[in-house]
């Protein structure tokens, strides 16, 4: 393989289609089912997979065929396929969903309109999180034949509900399963990196609990100063209940079903990530002011965000406006929960004991509920093959010119549990672009593409890598 050529076709590519197909993927509003429940009425998750599968099918790849499936009421997929040259099966994945725009994006800057900067920064929602992913994968895979590589079996599976915990594709792979085949080697583009100096990959993914916890005290609201030491706030009732998850003062979540006993390889890959990242595991965040992280050491911060469960608060309702706010006692408060539990911890007996502790015996005899409640479980990587552990080190530092490094992360992607159930003897090479800044989910995500380019060059290396 010649190095040169490989990555000036590449950056080529890159620069001269996936970019300007990227700014027009940007501006659609696909966003996942979760928070556009009239998605198919809307049709801009069908749109961005029109504009992937033409894309694809404009490569004009030798035997690489696409396809969409659907079944009625569920997002589709985008199937890409190209049968093999040589033994060996390899499968990648994406999605093309997207989160909600939220807001606190930088003047200049939007969810839906694409901004690329000199220092190849491309802003705008869903580029990192991560719609490149079809792009990359399939140009990896175009430069292997340029070079004269031959290919295993090969099959890109892009979905369209992971940002809804990939809700949709369960019955994708209970119907279309057999078209996956068994894969040596699986290779997900939707993770994170500790920075943007080398191959990150991801042993690790955490578990969700989500729900929204209401609590109702009154029919309607009620002055203030009539009520208020009469009835119970639900505020404070909804902050009683979250106390009996939390520890409000540390944050430790207080159930022990809640928690699991860290691997002690873990705890030391944790210590190594620390000494590599320093300072960098936490000053990548925006903090205000004296602020400070919730750790004493970059290792603990690293475990705290990969094998401890934690707690969130993503969203209100019953709370209005500040500045509209009158002295009235609220009926009632709604809070999304978002709970992230260690990647061995199981989902069902994990929503099952935060609904017991949130629901029985509420204070004042409220009136409590848990919505929208499910949980998706988290992932464990099993140990590398030497082949593999030994084809991330030379691709990282080929491309990157430093070895590549290993952490777990502290989000989800529902398919890789899924497809450790299924294939327990495949390996597994999950990693992406979402490095420091990137604000994947929030304002101002970017994708670094300088950074993408030498991501799909080390995944071109590698599938060359697989044996066959």
């Amino acid at each position: 393989m010649n190095a040169s050529t490989l990555r000036a076709q590449i950056d080529a590519v890159w620069d001269d289609s996936i970019v300007p197909t990227l700014h027009d993927y940007i501006r659609v509003p696909a966003q996942s089912p979760q928070f556009d429940p009239d998605w198919e009425r809307n049709g801009y998750i069908d749109e961005v997979v029109r504009m992937a599968k033409a894309w694809v099918d404009a490569r004009g790849i030798a035997g690489l065929t696409t396809r969409v499936l659907r079944i009625p009421g569920r997002t589709p997929i985008l199937l890409v396929e190209r049968p093999g040259d040589r033994a060996g099966t390899l499968l990648l994945y994406g999605h093309l969903d997207k989160q909600p725009p939220f807001t606190g994006w930088r003047p200049g800057l939007g969810p839906w309109e694409p901004v690329y900067t000199p220092e190849g920064k491309l802003y705008g929602r869903g580029a990192s999180d991560d719609g490149y992913a079809v792009f990359a994968s399939v140009c990896a895979l175009e430069a292997l034949l340029a070079q004269g590589e031959s290919l295993p079996r090969v099959t890109v599976l892009i979905e369209c509900s992971e940002e809804s915990g990939s809700s949709d594709l369960p019955a994708y792979l209970e119907a279309y399963g057999d078209a996956l085949g068994t894969p040596d080697l699986i290779v997900c583009l939707d993770s994170g990196a500790g920075d943007y100096e080398r191959l990150w990959l991801t042993t690790s993914l955490r578990g969700l609990v989500i729900g929204t916890l209401r609590v109702k005290v009154l029919e309607n609201g009620v002055h203030s100063g009539d009520a208020s030491g009469v009835v119970p706030s639900s505020f404070r009732i909804a902050r009683l209940l979250l106390d009996r998850l939390e520890d409000p003062v540390t944050g430790r979540l207080r159930p022990a079903g809640l928690h699991c006993e860290i691997p002690e390889s873990r705890r030391q890959a944790a210590e190594r990530v620390g000494a590599v990242l320093g300072s960098h595991v936490w000053d990548k965040f925006p903090f205000v002011g004296e602020t400070t992280p919730m750790g004493n050491t970059p290792a603990d911060l690293v475990l705290n965000r990969t094998w401890r469960p934690t707690l969130s608060v993503t969203g209100a309702d019953g709370l209005p406006e500040t500045a509209k706010a009158g002295n009235v006692l609220r009926p009632e408060t709604a809070l999304r929960l978002s709970i992230r539990i260690p990647p061995t911890v199981e989902p069902d007996d994990a929503l099952a004991l935060i609904r017991g502790i949130l629901l029985d015996d509420p204070p004042y005899g409220a009136t409590v509920t848990l919505e929208d409640a499910h949980a998706s479980g988290g992932w464990a990587a099993p140990e590398l093959a030497p082949w593999l552990s030994a084809a991330l080190d030379a691709a990282s530092s080929a491309e990157y010119g430093a070895p590549s490094a290993a952490m777990g992360e502290g989000g989800s992607i529902p398919f890789m549990g899924m497809l450790g159930q299924r294939f327990p003897k495949a390996q597994f090479l999950i990693t992406g672009v979402l490095g420091p800044e990137s604000n994947a989910h929030g304002p101002n995500e970017f994708l670094h593409v300088p950074y993408a380019k030498r991501l799909t060059a080390c995944v071109a290396r590698i599938v060359a890598g697989l044996p066959g």
